[in-house]
């Protein structure tokens, strides 16, 4: 499926009603996903858990102010509820668990009880960590493989151009994506970065309209990894970086408010809880466009983030998420989208180099149903704002990619008004198609004019 945007149907038969996991929840928690009846419902959440988890002490994110849930007041309560969202995070042990998730089984205010996961930055290629993802990986393959040979060479039709290269004025990303012709940003289109923070001593965001939450415990907003400042500034920098030192322009929509969720921590990586968290936050204060380059190397499809998915873009606000760099593709590997980006309901964002050809290290899709690359975005050699004193930095992923997709579908909700669904077929529609399978390259490159 090339640039199109899946069904969204509650309890789709193809992902099945929950996903049973044998390994456990290495945090100790579990994700109760509530099913539509249930969520918003204060009440009958309250019931459900009650009847499926035995909690009565519950900590609802709307109990917080700005809907910001705070992890460590909320880690005294049974369980903890993401109220924009319909998800519960409870504490089990194994055994416990296992009857929580049978007695689930029968009620149908719930749809899923998965465990919790930890997730992380995807700048850096990342080996595969377990015995059984080297099994999918090469079955992912051989199908896909099999689906080259019948999708032709293509999302279509265009001959590669010649190679882009950063110049004075702007990196090669902002060039490809066609931003530089794009129409004026300025209308503060809500962008949500949910990654390991910012720096908000950064000399080129003065003056910004920037909301920031921590989500992270013991953790505040400031970045210490360098990962979030680098996002948000592909996202969102500014038109002209100030001087001295003065820098070619690197950031899509200069004129969106930010809102910066640190989710992950300055070593790179965090839970469901934190993620959830951020993305319950943001909805809750009006983000249209949500970034996240952050991911893990799980095939499955998790019903947890395909329920917040759906229910984001019903809320008319559009999730991308990294398809994430689990490929070698020279030694022959060519991976697959993990979660979150995975779900039908996220969009999954690969990445290309300055001639346009795949990454390296670029996932390709996974054959799971809603497991495919929707579009792809400058992901390597990508300069953009880092933690001072560094200032700027370099680096690689389909983590760069996704927010330059981020930041060109706040300039297209600015120019269309679109929004959710809507605007992810603004996107697939007006990307660029490449001479690549679309299994690797999905609707084509993401464009900020046509």
């Amino acid at each position: 499926m090339t640039g199109a945007m899946p069904s969204f149907a509650n309890g789709d038969p193809e992902f099945g009603r929950r996903v049973p996991d044998e390994l456990g929840a290495p945090t100790g928690r579990y994700m109760v996903v509530l099913a539509d009846e249930v969520q918003g419902d204060e009440t009958a959440t309250a019931e459900a858990l009650r009847s499926v988890a035995g909690v009565t002490n519950v900590a609802r994110s709307s109990d917080f102010a700005a809907g910001a849930l705070d992890v460590d007041q909320a880690e005294s309560a049974d369980a903890m509820v993401f109220s924009e969202l319909g998800v519960a995070v409870v504490s089990a042990d194994p055994g416990r668990a296992s009857s929580i998730i049978a007695t689930a089984e029968e009620d149908s205010r719930v749809i899923a009880v998965e465990s919790e996961q930890i997730l992380h930055t995807l700048t850096q290629p990342q080996g595969l960590t377990a015995g059984y993802l080297h099994g999918f990986r090469d079955a992912a393959s051989l199908l896909c493989d099999q689906l080259a040979d019948t999708d032709g060479a293509a999302t279509l039709a265009e001959p590669a151009a010649t190679q882009f290269v950063d110049t004075p004025v702007m990196t090669w990303g902002l060039q490809a994506t066609g931003v530089a012709t794009a129409q004026p940003a300025g209308q503060g289109t809500k962008v949500a970065v949910l990654d390991t923070g910012f720096d908000r001593g950064h000399p080129d965001f003065a003056g910004r309209n920037v909301t920031a939450q921590s989500f992270v415990s013991g953790q505040t907003v400031q970045d210490g990894q360098g990962h979030g400042t680098h996002c948000i500034g592909t996202a969102c920098g500014p038109q002209r970086p100030p001087t001295p030192p003065g820098s070619r322009r690197y950031g899509v929509d200069h004129g969106a408010h930010i809102l910066v969720g640190k989710v992950l921590s300055n070593q790179g990586s965090g839970t469901d809880t934190n993620i959830l968290a951020g993305i319950n936050w943001a909805i809750a204060n009006g983000a249209k466009i949500i970034s996240m380059s952050l991911g893990a190397d799980i095939p499955a499809v998790s019903q947890r983030y395909e329920a917040v998915g759906r229910r984001a873009l019903d809320r008319g606000v559009l999730i991308v998420a990294a398809a994430g760099n689990n490929a070698d593709r020279s030694s022959g590997n060519v991976g697959f989208v993990g979660i979150p980006a995975n779900s039908p309901s996220i969009m999954a964002v690969g990445a290309v180099d300055s001639q346009l050809h795949i990454a390296e290290f670029s996932a390709r899709s996974n054959p799971v149903s809603g497991g495919q690359v929707d579009i792809v975005g400058p992901g390597v050699q990508v300069y953009s704002s880092w933690p001072m004193t560094k200032r700027y930095h370099t680096i690689n992923g389909t983590s760069m990619a996704t927010p330059h997709v981020a930041g060109i579908a706040s300039l297209w909700a600015q120019q269309t008004g679109a929004t959710g669904g809507a605007l992810w077929s603004v996107l697939t529609r007006t990307a660029r198609r490449l001479p690549l399978p679309s299994i690797d390259a999905g609707a084509g490159l993401a464009q900020a004019s046509q």
